[in-house]
């Protein structure tokens, strides 16, 4: 078992189950709420949802409840733990922001940052890859 898991679970072929139904189907098994034990992003694009535990709770074990809940296997749905990253890409970056401002800006605490490594510009697609020197920087 890893020393550190992500808090961060993506479910996958949801198209069959509503936001509320998700919702309400994470709080059954987590036996958290959604106001103030997990938050959910939906990217209907490919299907997919996923959600965060603001709660410490074992990721691994509520994956594995997931797999065996009767509902999610009638939603047809997966779950599965989001990898740990230690580089995230920001998009529709302002032109002529320097990659020191990012650098800045991500390492601020209070946006959820961390110590960055490196920054990648990439002008022509307004985004950037933002490196940290660890995982826990890319909240």
């Amino acid at each position: 078992k890893s020393a550190e898991t992500s808090p961060s679970v993506v479910f996958e072929n949801i198209q069959g189950c509503s936001r509320k139904c998700l919702h309400i189907l994470l709080e059954n098994i987590s036996g958290l709420t959604a106001d103030d034990g997990f938050t959910v992003e939906i990217i209907p694009e490919i299907n997919v949802a996923v959600a965060t535990f603001t709660k410490s709770i074992d990721t691994e074990e509520f994956v594995k409840k997931c797999s065996q809940n009767k509902r999610v296997k009638e939603f047809k749905m997966t779950a599965r733990l989001l990898e740990l990253t230690q580089s995230i890409k920001a998009e529709n970056i302002p032109a002529g922001v320097s990659k020191g401002y990012l650098a800045v800006y991500f390492e601020n605490v209070q946006n959820g940052g961390g110590p960055v490594s490196d920054v990648q510009l990439f002008p022509e697609e307004n985004s950037a890859v933002i490196t940290f020197c660890d995982h826990e920087g890319n909240a």
